[in-house]
Order: C-alpha cells, then sequence, then structure tokens
C-alpha cells in the first residue's frame, strides 16, 4: 500500500497539468458546461439564462430532468421541464448534475463503456441514499451523489489510452495488499484516482471533490489522524466505498479487494458498527435493485 499520500494541488491548472491533460487524452471542458459556471460565476447568476443555456442540448436536458425525477430526490410530483428542475435543485446542485451528464457524453471514441456508466450511475445514486438515510455530518446527498458519479472518472480516460489498461484494472481489483493506484502505475505509469482529479479540477468541480477523487484509493489519507484531507472529503470517499460494498453485496458481483483493505477505516469515519452494516445490507436491497 501507499506509505506517502499524494499531494493536491489547489490552485487552478497550471501549464504542467494541462499539458498532462493533453497527453492522456482528458477531454476539455464543453462549451456548454463553460458557459453554465461563468454565469454561476457572477455575483447574482441569472436563472433565465441559465435555463436557455441548459436547453440548448437536449441531451443535457434530458438527463437533468431524469436525474430531478429519480428516487434520490423522491419529488411528489415530476418535473417536465429544465426550469421546474433548475428550481428544484437549485444553481449549484444543477451544475453539479449537468457535470455528471456531460461526463458520460465525452467519450464517445472510447467503446463498452455502458456498464461502466451504469455502473458510475448505481454507485453516485446509492452514495446520495446513505448521505440521506444516515445523515452524516457536512455531507449532503448531492455532494455524495456527485462524488459517487465522478469518483472513477479517470478510468474511460486510460482505457481510451491505453490497450493493456482492462487487464491492468482486474489484476488491481483482486490484489489483496498493493493499493490500487500502485497497481496502475507499474503497469501503465499512471492510475485513474490522479487522472480522475485531473478532470475534475479542469472541469473546476468542487474543491473537496476533486481532493476526495485524487485519494480514494489511499488508507494513509483516509484513516490517518494527521491527515491532510478535509474531513467531508474522507466522508465522501467513505459513502462511496461503502455504496460500492453495498452494491457488490447485493447484486452478488466479483467481490473486489477494495473493502477489506478500506472497509475499517471508511465504518470509522461514518462512526458505523458491524450491527448497522448488517441492517443496511437489508434496507439497501431496494435501492440497489432499483431499476434506473
Amino acid at each position: 500500500m501507499n506509505s506517502i499520500e499524494p499531494t493536491y494541488i489547489d490552485s487552478e491548472i497550471d501549464d504542467q497539468l494541462e499539458r498532462t491533460i493533453l497527453d492522456v487524452g482528458i477531454p476539455p471542458c464543453p462549451e456548454v458546461l463553460a458557459r453554465f459556471m461563468k454565469e454561476m460565476r457572477n455575483f447574482e447568476p441569472d436563472f433565465n439564462r441559465l435555463e436557455k443555456i441548459i436547453a440548448t442540448d437536449v441531451s443535457i436536458s434530458a438527463g437533468l430532468i431524469k436525474t430531478v425525477n429519480s428516487s434520490l430526490f423522491n419529488l411528489r410530483q415530476k418535473v417536465r421541464t429544465v426550469k421546474e428542475a433548475l428550481a428544484i435543485l437549485g444553481t449549484k446542485t444543477t451544475m453539479q448534475t449537468v457535470a455528471g451528464i456531460i461526463l458520460r457524453n465525452a467519450f464517445p471514441k472510447v467503446p463498452d463503456l455502458e456498464r461502466f456508466w451504469d455502473s458510475s450511475a448505481r454507485l453516485a445514486r446509492i452514495s446520495g441514499w446513505l448521505a440521506k438515510n444516515l445523515e452524516i455530518n457536512g455531507i449532503r446527498p448531492d455532494d455524495a451523489y456527485t462524488f459517487g458519479l465522478f469518483r472513477d472518472c479517470g478510468i474511460p480516460v486510460l482505457l481510451g489510452r491505453y490497450k493493456n489498461y482492462i487487464e491492468v484494472l482486474d489484476l488491481a481489483n483482486h490484489e489483496h495488499n498493493q493499493s490500487f493506484t500502485d497497481i496502475e502505475d507499474a503497469k501503465v505509469s499512471a492510475n485513474h484516482a490522479s487522472i480522475g482529479w485531473l478532470l475534475a479540477q479542469s472541469w473546476h468541480l468542487p474543491k473537496e471533490t476533486c481532493i476526495a477523487i485524487c485519494n480514494h484509493h489511499n488508507i494513509i489519507a483516509i484513516s490517518s489522524t494527521s491527515s491532510r484531507l478535509p474531513m467531508p472529503s474522507r466522508k465522501m470517499i467513505a459513502m462511496a466505498q461503502l455504496a460500492e460494498h453495498l452494491v457488490q453485496k447485493q447484486l452478488g458481483l466479483s467481490l473486489t479487494e477494495e473493502w477489506p483493505k478500506l472497509g475499517n477505516a471508511c465504518l470509522r469515519l461514518l462512526n458505523l458498527d458491524e450491527e448497522k452494516l448488517q441492517s443496511l445490507y437489508l434496507e439497501a436491497e431496494s435501492v440497489v435493485l432499483q431499476v434506473e
């Protein structure tokens, strides 16, 4: 496992990081998201202008409405328009949701990603459900949802860059001792956590989300009392790891080695004991099996 906590950079993307982004093929922030975020940076964002920006892209509009109508928000009445969705979510959550929809559309040249996107969507949904169900201090359901969606966004980047990366993923998933990212670094001189952090930074996701993406396989960063990671970032990592564990248990999927390596630290961060974990196994069944 890593013995040194990865560093992260708080500043904007610099020239060196920009060159790295171009080298590994990280997709640039799409124009519609850039326009949306530019408006969001105004002292008083114009609600109507935000609505029009989203409405220019049919797939984003449809994805936004579908997200708002999901069980995560549990609305009594379904929304039908971008304007209604924006009113329900608020501007910040809408920005994060739009970014997630755009992420899925950003890798048209990488084949066979449907299973990955379905898995990411399920992870995001269960992470949001856990945040709402457990009422973890400092973590809102929409923040947990966004992190779950973007946590592994470096994977499609590396799948498009390295022909052998699918084999590297399989090897890393079944490694008992070394950290997941150590295996990646050894095989392709890159790892999906760092690449995901670069993408999240370049797409201007919230700082604590970017930090969590960079460190989500690092046991020292999660568990050490001297960790420099902000507590919200650590809790987001723990929430998503628990969500992934619940999904694997409920769907009977091949269990990776990440829960044995990180599970105890995650349970401590979330203040959960074995009894509550067993209860969550039962409570999560209907949520995990729910049709998207």
